[in-house]
């Protein structure tokens, strides 16, 4: 599998865990595609621009070779969903464990005194 993708699936396999956390991103796909799709449309448009300008072009084995869009490698397309996905668990993963760890810190370790 080319490194590009490799990396893709990575990124996937390290947060998914967070869903079994409690993140809840896949459970609620609307608000997943409110966040994701602005973010997809502005960088898609980005790259098309920059490919089709020649400021850069996407060339190499890391690639599998598929093109969407114009010219975009695959691998560029997911990304962009990918990578806001992976930001988005992290984000609700942490604050899932933050408001957990709050819990028990609240009810097991003693106020200082002038904190209440």
């Amino acid at each position: 599998m080319p490194g590009y993708l490799l990396l893709l699936c990575a990124c996937l396999l390290v947060t998914i865990p967070l869903e079994v956390v409690g993140a809840r991103v896949w459970r609620r796909p609307r608000r997943l595609l409110r966040t994701v799709a602005p973010v997809l449309a502005l960088f898609l448009l980005w790259d098309l621009v920059g490919m089709h300008g020649g400021h850069w072009d996407f060339t190499g084995r890391e690639l599998i070779g598929w093109r969407v869009l114009g010219g975009l490698p695959v691998e560029e397309l997911l990304f962009f969903v990918v990578v806001p996905v992976c930001a988005l668990l992290t984000w609700e993963g942490v604050e899932v464990v933050r408001s957990r760890w709050s819990g028990w810190v609240a009810r097991w370790v003693p106020a200082r005194e002038g904190s209440r």
